[in-house]
């Protein structure tokens, strides 16, 4: 008699990148990140109708996504979140993969979903192009988590847009607020299997690749970043801050102190505040 075993898939937490909702705010929230000392990316147009900005580190990125005036209809999805910090996304090398799994952890999920955007290179523009496995919207507060699969990561990863004044080189920390951090973090234990979570002060965390994802309760994310982040406003979770590896805090501080920034001292460098940077807190850390 054969051997009839079920083979148990798995996949990983490697963070790819982070979604900033700036809704209509597309240019205000680049001129803020600019004068942060990132290096964004030319205005990209999504062939599903929205636009972004995006500052692109070692292995993930930053995306400021919003939307052109009369197109707000065309993603209205997106934008029922409140801007901010809204968008935690994995990376995929197999979105079948990805899509099978989920749904062999119960995990309620859609099918993927592709889509394009033009970028504009020195020999003229090509299609970057993706797939997307989105976990249902009302397992996560506030915001999304999905896994995104890059058909063309060269035109993604470009080397001359990896460079930033302020020396940011990775996202090394995605911050969730949340009155219940053990309900909210044990979707993420869910998606990719047990053991995942590790007990912090406050809340959890688990490792995403050069990021490490942590939920904590309010009053610790006020502690621990030094009141810079957002705040609930009704009690429900919030994506409210991300943390960049850089070399030296010094490079920086130096461009806060150029720009007229505001920052102040954290636990592990220093942090600016969400009302500078479309409503999310960013730490800077060596």
């Amino acid at each position: 008699m054969s051997d009839m075993r079920t083979v148990q898939r798995k996949i990983s937490p490697v963070l790819d990148h982070v979604v900033i909702n700036v809704m209509g705010q597309l240019d205000e929230a680049a001129a803020q990140y600019t004068r942060l000392g990132f290096q964004l990316t030319e205005r990209g147009h999504h062939t599903l109708g929205s636009s972004n900005n995006l500052a692109i580190f070692g292995t993930n990125y930053l995306e400021l996504l919003g939307y052109l005036p009369g197109r707000e209809t065309m993603r209205a999805d997106l934008w029922a979140h409140p801007p901010g910090l809204s968008g935690l996304v994995f990376k995929s090398i197999d979105a079948d993969l990805v899509y099978a799994t989920l749904k062999d952890n119960a995990v309620p999920v859609m099918e993927p979903m592709s889509f394009a955007r033009p970028v504009e290179l020195p020999g003229g523009a090509q299609d970057a192009r993706f797939k997307v496995i989105r976990v249902a919207g009302d397992e996560v507060q506030n915001g999304r988590t999905f896994f995104c699969h890059h058909d063309t990561p060269e035109l993604v990863w470009r080397p001359e847009w990896q460079t930033h004044a302020n020396g940011a080189t990775e996202i090394v920390e995605f911050v969730i607020a949340s009155q219940q951090p053990a309900r909210t973090a044990a979707l993420y234990e869910r998606m990719f299997g047990a053991p995942l979570l590790t007990p912090t002060d406050g809340g959890f965390s688990f490792n995403a690749g050069a990021a490490t994802i942590v939920v904590l309760d309010p009053a610790a994310v006020a502690d621990r970043y030094a009141g810079a982040a957002l705040a609930s406003e009704d009690g429900t979770d919030r994506m409210v801050a991300l943390v960049f590896k850089v070399a030296s805090v010094d490079t920086p501080r130096a461009v806060f102190d150029a720009a007229g920034v505001s920052f102040k001292p954290y636990a592990d460098g220093i942090i600016v505040s969400h009302a500078d940077a479309a409503n999310v807190a960013l730490g800077f850390t060596a």
